[in-house]
């Protein structure tokens, strides 16, 4: 059973979060080990299995980007461990570009400015590429669907490293 039917909600990128939230803690509920105490050891093993389960079916389909390699992957695309490289050479460069800008604004003395002129634009590059994901998920265009993810998690790890800048910078002051 995949994680969409397990947790009552439509097999589609668009959620409605408060709605997957319900049903999840509506299930924890339902199959919380405690539950489970007194009946049979196959039973409480059961329950456990079930509870994780649920458990990594929220985590997934609550983080966006997790929900569409998980959409993918229903359709045999497996982002997460599949060995393809990226073969799109100007998203590559234009990476290692936003990687060197970020490595000089880490030693510049106007940090705090650029790194928010960065992050600005970064969120938009971010958002356009979100955009595209969604609407190649909604048409099920499968393969650039999982080309656009690829390219957001090389995005959703730059934001991460623009986060452990900000910290470093302004955790200094």
């Amino acid at each position: 059973m995949d994680y969409f039917t397990l947790l009552g909600i439509p097999n589609c990128f668009d959620i409605d979060k408060q709605q997957l939230a319900s049903h999840y803690q509506d299930m924890q509920r339902q199959y919380h080990p405690d539950r489970f105490a007194g009946k049979s050891e196959k039973e409480q093993t059961q329950a456990i299995s079930l509870a994780s389960t649920i458990n990594q079916a929220y985590q997934t389909l609550k983080n966006p980007l997790s929900r569409a390699e998980y959409m993918l992957s229903l359709q045999g695309i497996d982002i997460a461990n599949e060995q393809q490289t990226m073969h799109d050479t100007a998203f590559l460069m234009e990476q290692l570009t936003l990687r060197e800008e970020l490595d000089n604004i880490e030693n510049s003395t106007d940090a705090e400015s650029l790194l928010a002129d960065f992050t600005s634009r970064l969120e938009k590059m971010y958002t356009v590429r979100h955009d595209e994901m969604v609407e190649t998920l909604d048409n099920q265009n499968w393969d650039v669907a999982a080309d656009n993810v690829r390219k957001l998690r090389f995005l959703a790890k730059l934001k991460e490293q623009v986060a452990h800048l900000e910290e470093r910078l302004f955790d200094g002051f």
